[in-house]
């Protein structure tokens, strides 16, 4: 698919200036997009996102525009925000966030602009006063990338009298190269993820002592930024377990695809997700997946592909699953295997981009 001539100058917008799943979202749906439209990637200044398009040579063929500003509703982001999108004649908006999108609104005021919000978090609190009702007046397209999501934006935010709703389930930037397994007599345990409270980390390290209880050597390796409000909490959770030398806190890493080469099960048992896409790509390499059957995870089981989902906030069940993979690895090995074939099709940057260019103008 060449890109369209058809469609108007876009532009995705996140602003966000933390490092995880959406910022990481942002960017591989940026890259994706700009292979078929013209697309211009508005971001704020000096954060992790604007860091990935200059050092990432997987994103650095990406054109974007940077802003600076201390407030998500004020003046700076406001004007900034009207510049860019009059600069480049932009048409379609892609919105990714919360918060900025009240700045947003007042940046598009009067000008004729298909606003289209991803929604890529579960929300809580509902937006359905008069002020959020205002912003969220415009949007033309709102689109959660799960099933599960869809009952959550449904739920929380207004719509307006032109709002419609589709889901669009995020894609992988570039094809999986299907490598060899590195082998080890070490069962290879991998966690991704932000090293905080409510992601479920501390499930993951719990559940490794059915392993140490059956003398199944093993390591475990978590990739994801810290949270340093949850430092002493790891410290006492590790201090607790006698396989604490197996746990390995490694930071976070542009190069988490040659980790799932490099492990052998992926065990992701957090408590809530809106879409997981460590859950997707790790599919997608073919290695183990073992994780909670709850919100939008539950949602990669119903596409048929062969992972391991077990009750809820179970840490007992979460152990015996991983036991019983332990016991049965050279089998479950070639049954996640299998999963990668579908995964190309499933989650295809073409068929995300194609979806999209439906919503645009």
């Amino acid at each position: 698919m060449n890109k369209p001539s058809t469609k108007q100058p876009t532009a995705l917008i996140c602003l966000s200036p933390h490092i995880g799943g959406m910022e990481l979202a942002s960017l591989k749906l940026a890259k994706t997009l700009s292979r078929y439209v013209d697309l211009t990637f508005i971001i704020q200044e000096g954060k992790f996102i604007h860091q990935q398009c200059l050092n990432n040579s997987d994103y650095r063929d990406i054109r974007f525009e940077t802003i600076a500003f201390s407030r998500t509703l004020g003046p700076s982001l406001i004007r900034n925000g009207r510049n860019i999108v009059q600069k480049y004649g932009i048409k379609n908006v892609i919105f990714l966030g919360a918060s900025e999108l009240k700045s947003l609104y007042f940046s598009f005021l009067g000008l004729d602009i298909n606003l289209i919000v991803r929604h890529g978090t579960i929300k809580s609190t509902p937006k359905k006063d008069w002020f959020h009702t205002l912003i969220y007046s415009n949007v033309a397209y709102h689109v959660p990338i799960s099933k599960y999501m869809s009952g959550n934006v449904r739920a929380i935010i207004p719509f307006g009298p032109k709002s419609q709703m589709r889901v669009i389930v995020p894609s992988l930037p570039k094809a999986i190269s299907a490598l060899p397994k590195t082998h080890s007599d070490t069962l290879r345990l991998l966690h991704a993820g932000r090293v905080t409270s409510g992601k479920g980390i501390d499930k993951a390290i719990l559940a490794c002592s059915v392993l140490e209880e059956n003398r199944i050597p093993f390591s475990f390796d978590n990739f994801g930024p810290a949270d340093s409000k949850y430092s002493q909490k790891l410290q006492q959770l590790l201090e607790s377990i006698s396989y604490a030398d197996k746990i390995h806190i490694r930071g976070f890493t542009d190069s988490i695809y040659d980790e799932y080469q490099r492990h052998d099960i992926f065990i992701f048992p957090t408590p809530d997700e809106g879409y997981g896409n460590v859950m997707m790509e790790a599919i997608s390499h073919g290695i183990i997946v073992l994780a909670f059957d709850n919100t939008a995870i539950s949602n990669f089981g119903e596409m048929g592909f062969h992972i391991h989902l077990v009750e809820d906030q179970n840490l007992d069940a979460l152990k015996e699953r991983l036991l019983f993979i332990a016991q049965n690895l050279e089998n479950e090995k070639a049954l996640a295997l299998e999963n990668i074939e579908k995964a190309s099709v499933i989650f295809a940057s073409e068929r995300e981009a194609s979806e999209y260019l439906e919503l645009l103008v």
